[in-house]
């Protein structure tokens, strides 16, 4: 079997490398080529482009980059066609996978989306297209299910993905410490790190009596963290955000996939976000939801703290913060809120059921 494979960013690449390693499991001769970052790589995928060239977050930032995003989407399109898969397997990132599902689909090559676009929240009207050029649709959050089915398009919950990646990682004893600890998730693209660096800095100056640990993260530069690895209580540990998040006292987590991994190590979080003046105007005029984390999102109701825009700052994000250290009540509701969303995630291995099934959609037994 044939597999092309595209991710666009750094949680993308981590999801679709654990679904890579369990299709060769059980076709140890699969061949996987595509789009995507190092991890995938890692896992047996020919790399033709990685993510960092072609991936960028914001309305703003799309803009001033299209002609790149133009040229990558050509690039694929051409490398796709040359590959002739068997099944292309489109990773998240729906304004660049919906364009390659479509082109897929006129080459008469089979389409399969894993973790889906988040119509859910925006942009409903996709699901006409998606109703044109893909095939099958695995999704990993529990309430998809209804909101496709009400849109009459079929879907299959296969758990989530983070909840295998949380169970299987190979923890490091040698980051716990005694010392008050708070873990900063400043996200994995330079314009969220530019973002969260000012109010990292200014919370470090204001509680030199905590140490601030931030997840770095290697597909940025590390020129980009040396301001922050300049002051003393502040430390910058690169590709071990698990291990931070395990032996925090608290947690700052920029939105996104990080939330999710926070909840599931069982870390008290706040959540902060902050995007270009446009981006975000535009945003909240056409955002259908209420919450902008997963943790909430899932629980539908407010876990934890969101802090958007103005309110990330160093100020009120300290005081979430200290709420969360001192106030044993407010942080134990929030642990106990927490293994509600697990068991509603559910406890299979995700990757592994999203391989099985895929794998059973390509090979029918009637084929056998």
């Amino acid at each position: 079997m044939k597999f092309f494979f595209v991710a666009g960013e750094r949680s993308g690449d981590l999801h679709g490398a654990n679904l890579i390693k369990e299709i060769k499991r059980l076709d140890f001769e699969a061949e996987v080529v595509g789009f995507g970052g190092d991890m995938m790589e890692e896992q047996g995928m020919k790399l033709l482009q990685h993510y960092s060239k072609y991936s960028f977050m914001g309305l703003w930032e799309v803009i001033a980059h299209l002609g790149t995003i133009k040229k990558k989407l050509k690039e694929c399109k051409e490398e796709i066609k040359k590959t002739a898969p068997d099944v292309l397997v489109l990773v998240d990132f729906p304004g660049f996978n919906l364009r390659m599902a479509g082109f897929a689909k006129s080459l008469g090559i089979k389409t399969c989306y894993y973790i889906s676009p988040k119509i859910w929240a925006w942009k409903k009207g996709r699901i006409k297209t998606i109703r044109k050029v893909v095939d099958k649709m695995l999704v990993i959050l529990p309430f998809e299910v209804e909101f496709f089915n009400e849109l009459n398009f079929e879907v299959e919950y296969v758990g989530n993905p983070l909840m295998d990646a949380v169970r299987t990682y190979d923890f490091d004893n040698k980051y716990e410490t005694n010392t008050t600890t708070v873990a900063v998730l400043p996200g994995s693209r330079v314009q969220e790190l530019k973002s969260a660096k000012k109010v990292i800095l200014e919370m470090a100056k204001l509680k030199t009596d905590y140490k601030f640990v931030v997840a770095g993260v290697n597909n940025l530069p590390k020129a980009m963290y040396a301001d922050l690895e300049a002051l003393k209580n502040v430390e910058v540990i690169f590709e071990k955000t698990y291990d931070i998040l395990k032996q925090a006292n608290a947690a700052v987590v920029t939105s996104g996939t990080a939330t999710l991994e926070a909840c599931l190590l069982s870390a008290p979080q706040v959540v902060v976000y902050r995007t270009s003046w446009l981006t975000y105007k535009v945003g909240r005029a056409i955002i259908n939801v209420e919450y902008l984390s997963l943790v909430n999102l899932i629980a539908n109701r407010p876990v934890v703290k969101e802090l958007i825009q103005e309110d990330f700052n160093a100020t009120m994000v300290l005081e979430e913060v200290d709420k969360i250290l001192n106030d044993p009540a407010y942080c134990g509701n929030m642990l106990a809120e927490y293994q509600e969303i697990k068991e509603k995630i559910g406890h299979e291995p995700a990757s592994k059921r999203a391989a099985n099934s895929l794998m059973r959609w390509l090979k029918p037994p009637s084929a056998a």
